[in-house]
């Protein structure tokens, strides 16, 4: 009995010998190993033992990092377009913008038995900018009727020599009958123009080439007048 007693105290003694030694192994590979994968491993274990799950070890490389995705820009363009200023837009075809004394004359005479109606109008001008949309409309309804378009601060001695003192101002020129009427006109008061396209474009034909403005030396300029006034509204 005390023999089997002695050889039990010696295996303890042994057992406890071997797992000092193992234990002393296990210490010396850890301090072997980088700082990063013992980390690593020590949270690994820490994770198993906080949920009780009894894994074993588990080898720190099946726990890499997942790679991070770089973020995506994504750059935008806006490119903006310069909208054309109200007097520069033009209903159609039979709206024509005039520069010069040149291309007025040269306009009326082209027109031959066609109605032609002639606005003078001035980019400062809040009654011709009020009034602009509806002439637009009313040329794309009467696309048999030639408008032509006179800026008055870039025409000004053919302007005056005309006898526009009021913005916006209407001339209504046909064939050989030359000019027609006249007058000023707001929004207002656009019946008038109208009334007048409803009497001056009947059919007929004329008997002699187109007048035009008759005998008026537009290229010469005239005596300093008082500049042209806005309508009211």
């Amino acid at each position: 009995m005390a023999d089997v007693i002695k050889f039990s105290c010696n295996s303890l003694r042994f057992s406890s010998s071997l797992l000092i030694s193992f234990t002393s192994s296990l210490n010396s590979c850890q301090r072997a190993l980088p700082k990063t994968q013992v980390g690593l491993h020590t949270r690994v274990v820490a994770v198993s033992d906080s949920s009780s799950v009894d894994s074993g070890f588990v080898s720190p490389i099946d726990f890499r990092p997942r790679k991070q995705l770089a973020p995506l820009k994504v750059h935008a363009t806006v490119t903006e377009t310069e909208q054309p200023q109200w007097w520069e837009r033009n209903a159609g075809l039979n709206m024509i913008d005039i520069h010069s004394t040149q291309e007025f004359l040269n306009a009326l005479s082209e027109a031959r038995d066609r109605l032609v109606i002639v606005e003078f109008y001035g980019t400062w001008c809040a009654s011709c900018r009020a009034l602009f949309p509806k002439l637009c409309r009313t040329a794309e309804e009467h696309p048999d009727i030639l408008f032509l378009k006179v800026n008055f601060d870039e025409n000004k001695p053919m302007s005056k020599s005309l006898n526009v003192k009021v913005l916006p101002y209407f001339h209504f020129y046909r064939g050989a009958d030359g000019l027609l009427e006249s007058f000023s006109c707001s929004l207002a008061k656009f019946q008038k123009i109208k009334d007048a396209i409803e009497l001056h474009n009947t059919d007929r034909c004329s008997l002699g080439p187109p007048k035009g403005v008759g005998n008026l030396n537009l290229d010469s300029p005239s005596p300093p007048k008082k500049a042209a006034e806005s309508s009211p509204t």
